[in-house]
C-alpha cells in the first residue's frame, strides 16, 4: 500500500466522525473494496460517529455505487445491517440491492422476522425478491429457494403483521411457480382491502401465469386507479398480445400514471396494433405520454434489433 493512500484512507475514516467535516466524494471513494484491515478500522469508527452523520454517510454511498459500478460498499453495507438506526439498515439494504451472494440470505431473513422496524422488515422482503427470480430461473439451490419462500409466506400469512409488511413479502415471493404462491396471491386479491388487492394484482405479473389474464383484463376496467394501474403493469410482464386493446383505451384514462403504465405495458407486448399505437401517442397533448411514447418504442425497436434502433421523429 502506497504510504500517500493509506494517508488518505486514514483521514477519510477520521473525518467521517468529526461532524464539522464536509463529506468528500473524493474520500468517501476510499471506503470501497475494503481490505479486512481498512474494515476493520472503520467498523472502530462507526460506533462512534452519530447517527445523523452515518445516515449521510449511507446514502452519499449508496449514490456513488449507483453512479460508478466500479465503486463496491458491500462490506459496509453488510456491516450497517446490524446498525442500531432503522434508517441505517434500510439504506444497507438499499445499498445491497444487485448484490446476488446467497450469504445474504440469512441476514435478510432475520431482518425480515425479527426487526423492530416495520420499515426495515418491509425493505428485507422487497430484498428477498431477487432470490425468488433467482430461484425461479434455477439459478439458486433448492434448500435456498425453500427457506426465503417459507420465510415470505409465513409473513404474508401472519396477519398481526402490518399490511405493508405482508405485501411486500407476496410481491417478493410472487415469482416462484408454486401452489403455495397462487394460493396466496388468490387469497390476497379476493380480499376486501384495496392495498392487499393491488398486490396481488402486482404479483401476477410477476407471476407470469397466463391464467391470471382475465382477472387482469377486468381490472383494466377497474373504477380503483390503483388497481387499474397495477394491472396494466402486470399485462405487460404477462406480454399476451389480448391485452392489447384494452391497454389502448387506458392511454387516455383520467389517471396519468395508469395512462403511463398503458404505453409501457403496450411496447413490452409489442406486435403491429401496439405500435401503431404508440406512434399515436407520440402526438399525444400531455407531454409526459409523448416522451413515454418515444422513449419505449425505441426501447421496443432495440429489442427487436440491437444493431439498429428505430429512430421515431
Amino acid at each position: 500500500m502506497e504510504p500517500n493512500v493509506a494517508l488518505s484512507f486514514k483521514e477519510t475514516v477520521a473525518n467521517l466522525a468529526n461532524r464539522e467535516k464536509p463529506l468528500s466524494n473524493l474520500k468517501l471513494v476510499y471506503l470501497s473494496n475494503l481490505e479486512p484491515a481498512k474494515k476493520v478500522l472503520l467498523e472502530q469508527v462507526w460506533v462512534a460517529i452519530e447517527v445523523k452523520r452515518r445516515r449521510q454517510i449511507m446514502s452519499r454511498l449508496v449514490e456513488l455505487a449507483e453512479d460508478n459500478f466500479e465503486l463496491n460498499f458491500d462490506d459496509i453495507f453488510r456491516y450497517c445491517l446490524r446498525d442500531e438506526d432503522a434508517e441505517v439498515r434500510c439504506t444497507a439494504i438499499e445499498g445491497l440491492w444487485e448484490n446476488e451472494e446467497t450469504s445474504l440470505l440469512i441476514p435478510l431473513i432475520n431482518l425480515l422476522e425479527h426487526d423492530s422496524s416495520d420499515r426495515v422488515q418491509a425493505a428485507a422482503a422487497s430484498a428477498l425478491g431477487k432470490f425468488t427470480m433467482l430461484a425461479e430461473l434455477n439459478k439458486l439451490r433448492q434448500c435456498h429457494a425453500s427457506r426465503i419462500s417459507r420465510a415470505l409466506l409465513a409473513t404474508f400469512g401472519d396477519t398481526g403483521k402490518p399490511l405493508e409488511i405482508r405485501c411486500r413479502a407476496l410481491e417478493a415471493v410472487a415469482p416462484l411457480s408454486i401452489a403455495e404462491v397462487a394460493t396466496a396471491i388468490m387469497g390476497a386479491y379476493q380480499s376486501d382491502n384495496l392495498k392487499l388487492r393491488a398486490s396481488a394484482i402486482y404479483a401476477m405479473g410477476k407471476n407470469c401465469s397466463p391464467s391470471c389474464l382475465s382477472i387482469l383484463l377486468k381490472e383494466l376496467g377497474s373504477v380503483e386507479d390503483e388497481l387499474r394501474y397495477e394491472a396494466a403493469v402486470a399485462c405487460g410482464e404477462l406480454g399476451q398480445e389480448e391485452a392489447v386493446p384494452y391497454l389502448v383505451k387506458l392511454t387516455n384514462d383520467r389517471d396519468i400514471n395508469v395512462q403511463l403504465a398503458a404505453v409501457q405495458a403496450l411496447g413490452k407486448i409489442g406486435g403491429r396494433v401496439a405500435k401503431e399505437h404508440l406512434e399515436q401517442c407520440l402526438s399525444h397533448p400531455d407531454e409526459a405520454i409523448r416522451d413515454a411514447a418515444k422513449q419505449t418504442m425505441d426501447e421496443l425497436a432495440l429489442g427487436e434489433d440491437p444493431l439498429n434502433v428505430w429512430r421515431v421523429v
